[in-house]
């Protein structure tokens, strides 16, 4: 489980590609970053609630019409992890995501002493949403279309 977006030669399941227009993508763009579904199932509700198109395990475009929203979205959710000040809060933020339990687990056999260092790995999805944030901005700022691929 790697707590950040990364290259097409580390690929786990989301991709997010902004090389491609508001019509068509390129799979697996050279372009695109990765992230694990572990970790992306904890800022999926994001993505839902800004594109009522959007599908899990397919792909899913954000043009101008909903991009705004998303980052709005992804703003919120930056706000609600910054607010988290001990373990239980942290425990109650990731449990109350979709697949959190999952989240848990795959940090279970990454960290056994995930409980004694939960501070870090709040500090990894802060810097998570952060990157997000500024891949969103990217995507105003240049005028590109997003696509969620869910693998």
């Amino acid at each position: 489980m790697r707590f950040e977006l990364y290259g097409a030669n580390s690929l786990n399941f989301v991709e997010f590609n902004i090389t491609g227009n508001p019509d068509f993508f390129q799979q697996c763009d050279k372009g695109s970053f990765y992230m694990d579904s572990e970790i992306f199932n904890l800022f999926s509700e994001c993505f839902e609630s800004s594109n009522n198109l959007f599908d899990y395990f397919g792909p899913t475009k954000y043009t101008s019409r909903n991009i705004v929203i998303l980052l709005n979205e992804l703003k919120h959710n930056h706000l609600e992890i910054q607010k988290i000040k001990n373990f239980d809060q942290f425990l109650d933020f990731v449990g109350n995501k979709f697949m959190g339990s999952n989240f848990v687990l795959e940090l279970e056999k990454y960290d056994k002493n995930w409980r004694l260092n939960w501070e870090v790995y709040c500090t990894k999805l802060i810097e998570v949403n952060e990157q997000l944030i500024n891949l969103i901005n990217r995507c105003i700022d240049e005028e590109k279309s997003l696509w969620i691929i869910g693998y």
